[in-house]
């Protein structure tokens, strides 16, 4: 649903065709569905997935959620059966109606021409667990953020790859190793499809990749109304060997990785100018893009620019945002190892060879050092930043060097900090507290006039919104759990004692992200004994759900695990402590919906921003994290607990932070959940959760951080971003 005119080969005719086919499947008064499933727009509309889930509960588990499968699995006497409900019926309309015309709002005023979108390039997009293109945070926040621009119109396209195989599964075994293995997806059965051309092929563009050619084919999904075009060499025409270059999401092999970011760079510009979208400005969303700029240079320069005039041009609309300052999310390549991969490319754009390398080079015309993607990037964009204020300093002394001439202060890297989308995150039952006493809060997510009415929520409807969603992750954790652990396979006692013992009254508290080593997730092992005692104490106890994947490479991140797994044989730890496997977009909205307490404990300054804290926000949880990322600037003293980490090595660091935390825990998070009045709510932490909405959810959605991209980056007349 979009009023923008239709291009020949843009993928709508495909769209169109696929709802057709899907409706024919359907009794007159369920078609609406054909086309709500090929929108993604149901996926955070409240009670969007409800209505696919009713239809038949179990092939929507079995099919991840996914609307398109259970339509066409149903046995057409269930859709008559439906149809005959004048109750579903009714829902059908309504939530039909409603996202159409949510679909056709008017767009908000930008100087972004409808016609002349932002592409928005980033290697995964997390839009709903029924698609596996993402890793974590960094596809979450591309989610959010495109899911941001459907919200407010803002014209925008996104350009990722279609991994067939996605990021990796993980399982457990009985010792706490972990192991990897690896499913392939079947995109031919989701709301995805593949772009065709006016004769019904499919659509591709070549590119060159270790000496050949490589063809890459495209989809299109809809975020509702954003269009998000996916990069997919698995081509029958294509060698073996570059057929399993969109395999993987973040594969171990450097090569592979690297002809990677020349599809999304190289084929994602050559992709959008087959489609016929001509966007006014390319948004980075790290480096893994970088290649996007060399390509449009090389365009340029076939069409009859100089070199000084294309770089100044693709400069001038190209805008970058790097993630991360840990050395794996900065990837440096030496020329030996680019050339086998690329040297058509680099041979073909018109530039000389070495003006490519030096782009990249922390030094230019050092020949033994590497080409990094972050330098390539920044060196080609009008306006860069990180993704907190905190991360915008550390960025700008990371990549000081780029500009020897400049004090760090005045490198030209600000900040844009990160934000969450706010019905895609929040709990229905804490949704429709807000709607009873806060009207029209979806429209004005980031006013922070409305959120100060949260204090006039009766403490007791807030209390039993936060009861009933930490019930319903206790629900879905002893029942996961239980299969986690059978599958392991585990003692009976040791499966049994989550199940029977795990309390929806008792102060739960979670730790779930990527297992990277810098998350320190081993300080919750430092000191066990004492960590024991706090979990142990029949008077107040806490029970802790743990969840997260080690990358198969981070053989460190996965030692933490196999020692966190050893404190199971401690007597009341199966009981109190659960690990939930496979952590992905299935289980993340449970555990930020349903704790009351969520530990961040990365080491500063490694946290660029996160954003699962904000997640829990929304949601009426409270954070204690260590002072960095986006708690820096969120933290007012009252709203939340902070750990400041000493500047020292890392082991006496390690030792203080791990003794912080125990003694907030002891001294102040615990008593203040188990003090309550004489009708049996704690007030005075309900009266610390409505700081916590009050003073961040305004501040940390996803639509302040667009409207912000819009004002600061995307305007050509700022040329270093919001500082």
């Amino acid at each position: 649903m979009t009023t923008d005119t239709p291009q020949p080969n843009d993928g709508r005719h495909d769209i169109e065709q696929a709802v057709a086919e899907l409706g024919e499947r359907l009794p007159e008064p369920l078609k609406p569905l054909a086309w709500l499933v090929y929108s993604y727009r149901w996926a955070w509309w409240c009670g969007g997935a409800a209505l696919f889930r009713e239809i038949d509960p179990a092939i929507w588990r079995r099919s991840e959620c996914n609307p398109r499968a259970v339509i066409e699995a149903i046995p057409p006497a269930r859709l008559r059966e439906l149809a005959n409900q004048a109750e579903f019926r009714q829902r059908v309309a309504d939530l039909a109606k409603r996202i159409k015309a949510d679909l056709e709002r008017p767009r908000i005023a930008t100087t972004i021409p409808p016609d002349r979108p932002v592409a928005y390039f980033c290697s995964e997009f997390a839009i709903h667990c029924s698609l596996p293109l993402y890793g974590g945070g960094l596809g979450v926040l591309a989610g959010d953020l495109l899911k941001a621009a459907s919200d407010l119109g803002i014209p925008m396209v996104g350009v990722g790859l279609l991994y067939r195989q996605g990021y990796f599964h993980q399982r457990m075994d009985p010792t706490g190793w972990q192991h990897e293995y690896w499913t392939t997806t079947q995109f031919e059965r989701l709301p995805v499809v593949r772009v065709t051309t006016a004769g019904n092929h499919p659509l591709t563009v070549d590119i060159v990749i270790r000496a050949r050619p490589v063809r890459v084919q495209v989809w299109r999904v809809n975020v509702g109304r954003v269009p998000l075009y996916l990069l997919d060499t698995d081509c029958e025409e294509n060698h073996p060997i570059d057929r399993w270059i969109t395999a993987r999401l973040y594969v171990g092999d450097r090569h592979t990785r690297l002809a990677q970011y020349a599809v999304l760079g190289i084929g994602g510009v050559r992709a959008l100018t087959a489609v016929g979208i001509r966007p006014s400005l390319v948004h980075m969303n790290e480096g893994h893009a970088a290649l996007s700029s060399f390509e449009r240079v090389r365009q340029m320069l076939a069409s009859g620019l100089s070199a000084d005039d294309a770089f100044a041009r693709v400069t001038q609309e190209t805008v970058f945002t790097t993630h991360t300052p840990v050395a794996a999310g900065n990837e440096g390549y030496l020329e030996a190892e680019i050339e086998p991969v690329l040297k058509d490319f680099i041979e073909g754009i018109g530039i000389p060879r070495e003006m490519f390398y030096d782009l990249g080079r922390l030094t230019p015309g050092d020949r033994a050092a590497p080409a990094n993607i972050t330098p390539l990037a920044l060196r080609t964009s009008r306006a860069a930043n990180g993704v907190s204020r905190r991360h915008g300093e550390v960025a700008r002394r990371m990549w000081q060097p780029l500009w020897p001439e400049y004090k760090v202060e005045d490198i030209p890297i600000g900040h844009v900090t990160n934000g969450v989308h706010t019905t895609t995150w929040m709990a229905a039952p804490m949704q429709e507290l807000l709607e009873r006493h806060l009207p029209h809060w979806r429209a004005r997510g980031s006013d922070p006039g409305l959120w100060r009415r949260i204090d006039d929520i009766p403490d007791h409807e807030l209390w039993q919104v936060r009861c009933a969603q930490r019930q319903a992750l206790i629900r879905y954790a002893r029942e996961k759990s239980v299969q986690d652990r059978l599958g392991r396979p585990e003692t009976s006692e040791y499966v049994e004692a989550a199940f029977r013992a795990f309390d929806p009254n008792v102060l739960t508290v979670g730790f779930a992200r990527r297992m990277a080593t810098y998350k320190r997730f081993y300080l919750l092992t430092r000191f066990p004994e004492r960590g024991l005692h706090v979990i142990e104490d029949p008077a107040t106890p806490v029970q802790l759900i743990v969840a997260g994947k080690a990358h198969p490479q981070d053989q460190e991140a996965k030692e933490a695990l196999h020692d966190f797994f050893q404190l199971k044989r401690a007597p009341t730890v199966g009981q109190r402590v659960v690990f939930l496997e496979d952590y992905d977009l299935h289980i993340a909205p449970r555990i930020v919906a349903g704790v009351d307490l969520w530990l961040n404990l990365p080491r500063p300054p490694l946290e660029a921003s996160g954003t699962s804290g904000m997640k829990v926000t929304l949601n009426g949880g409270l954070n204690l994290s260590v002072r960095d990322g986006w708690w820096v600037e969120a933290y007012d003293g009252e709203n939340g607990w902070v750990v400041d980490s000493p500047s020292a090595d890392s082991n006496v660091q390690d030792d203080h932070d791990a003794v912080a935390v125990q003694d907030l825990l002891e001294r102040e998070v615990i008593p203040l959940f188990y003090d309550r009045g004489a009708d049996g709510i704690p007030h005075r932490w309900l009266q610390k959760i409505k700081r916590a909405m009050r003073t961040l959810i305004p501040r940390f959605t996803a639509e302040r951080m667009l409207r912000e991209y819009v004002e600061a980056m995307y305007t050509p007349h700022d040329p270093t971003g919001t500082k």
